[in-house]
């Protein structure tokens, strides 16, 4: 399963989020719950670096994790892009279940 934790502050702004595992929905290659959550943190990802101001850090060093980190609370075009990977990832998760994709959110 995948497992995605969405962190916040206290006043419900975003601070990043880390991605970890396979679904296992199918086979590597034609597993298409991994390949959405694939492509919604990913494209996240590279619209926040093209798109924003915002300055964060991504560690991927782990084979199949993702985190990110943003140095300050996720000003508005950030705040934007992460309400739609999580209504995305909702999405997916709706539509496929807990057993394939866990998404949580924790305050920090």
């Amino acid at each position: 399963m995948t497992k995605i934790t969405v962190f916040k502050n206290h006043d419900g702004k975003y601070l990043g989020f880390t991605c970890l595992g396979h679904a296992e929905y199918a086979d590597e290659g034609e597993d298409i719950v991994c390949a959405g959550i694939s492509a919604l943190v990913i494209n996240t990802v590279n619209a926040l670096e093209l798109y924003t101001s915002e300055k964060f850090e991504t560690d991927a060093e782990v084979p199949g994790e993702i985190a990110v980190r943003f140095e300050s609370p996720a000003g508005h075009d950030a705040d934007l892009l992460m309400k739609s990977l999580v209504l995305g990832l909702q999405g997916i998760q709706n539509n496929y279940g807990n057993e394939f994709i866990v998404l949580e959110f924790r305050e920090v």
